[in-house]
């Protein structure tokens, strides 16, 4: 696994230089390597120290916390405060924008799921973290709207981490996409895959037909067209994990296609543009990929509310090309 010995962080420091930064960026991500370490210390502990099942309240997205949500989002918090680079954070889990203490001067804001998929932690299923880092457009003091209303094409960095039998972080900062495997023996991400690019003309569908029912009927005749085999774009095998995360990194290693459309009642869909969508297709485009809403491109959107909602096809080109086109 370590043939390459290339560490994440050294990955970090070439990128910054690449990209121009004046500094910071590689300190910024940094901070998600930590996270990703932790969180994959505590998903591995959730079980033996009672830490399953849910809280009892509800987010702001109306959803039912899980005790590791709220674990996720609070070392989220606690590992960017005082990182002075850093002005500020929006989160699934939050309803509002945070300004981190020791960050009023910061020239970056971050975007975060902190723990996708925490649904599978009951059965060992695949989990993720997802970030967005954008370069802040006001400066100095109180953070506004502005700061976080960016589309996806603005990001600075972007990527997610899976955990699953191997803990591992994918990421971009506007150039070749990376993947880095932690050695958990010495704590330490190594370089796995390096310059990831999306296959075309292979790979897998996946949705969840479970909302069929709910689905406009366009959108039911094109999934119907992928699970018959009767697409231009090949032959598609359904597989679909319940983490968006883990869905998405099959896709990206093997190609084809992740869906979540809007439904007939709820058109804007589920998934949410600043903390999934757009950090997500960020990567996937820097990857050969593309990523839509069924109408625009999702790096195009400008957000109009932090937890805004939009539908997302994402995956090989040819893939997603399709889908619009049968969406009409």
């Amino acid at each position: 696994m370590t043939t390459n010995r290339i560490t994440l962080s050294e990955q970090f420091f070439r990128d910054q230089a690449s990209a121009s930064a004046s500094g910071g960026l590689s300190t910024v991500l940094n901070r998600f390597s930590l996270i990703a370490r932790m969180l994959a210390s505590e998903i591995m502990r959730a079980g033996f120290v009672g830490k399953l099942g849910y809280t009892g309240s509800t987010n702001v997205q109306d959803e039912h916390v899980r005790a590791l949500d709220v674990i996720s989002n609070e070392t989220v918090i606690q590992v960017f405060e005082n990182v002075p680079m850093v002005a500020g954070i929006a989160s699934e889990e939050m309803d509002d924008m945070h300004l981190l203490p020791g960050g009023e001067g910061g020239k970056y804001i971050v975007t975060v799921d902190p723990l996708d998929g925490s649904g599978n932690v009951d059965v060992a299923g695949q989990m993720g973290t997802i970030f967005g880092v954008y370069r802040r457009k006001t400066s100095g003091g109180a953070l506004q709207p502005e700061d976080f209303l960016q589309p996806a094409r603005d990001l600075v960095a972007a990527g997610y981490v899976l955990y699953g039998p191997c803990t591992m972080l994918v990421y971009t900062a506007g150039g070749p996409v990376n993947g880095f495997t932690l050695d958990r023996s010495i704590g330490t991400f190594f370089l796995t895959h390096p310059n990831l690019r999306i296959p075309e003309g292979e790979g897998n569908y996946s949705v969840n037909e479970a909302n069929e029912s709910k689905w406009p009927e366009a959108t039911r005749a094109m999934v119907r067209a992928f699970r018959q085999q009767e697409t231009q774009c090949g032959k598609r095998s359904a597989r679909y994990a319940g983490a968006l995360v883990g869905d998405f990194h099959r896709t990206l290693l093997k190609g084809g296609i992740y869906m979540y459309p809007g439904e007939a009642k709820k058109p804007e869909g589920k998934l949410r543009l600043l903390y999934e969508n757009g950090p997500l297709a960020f990567v996937c485009e820097k990857a050969g990929g593309a990523a839509s809403n069924g109408k625009q491109r999702i790096l195009d959107l400008v957000p109009t509310k932090l937890h805004e909602r939009t539908p997302l096809y994402l995956g090989s080109r040819g893939d997603v090309e399709e889908a619009v086109r049968r969406l009409g």
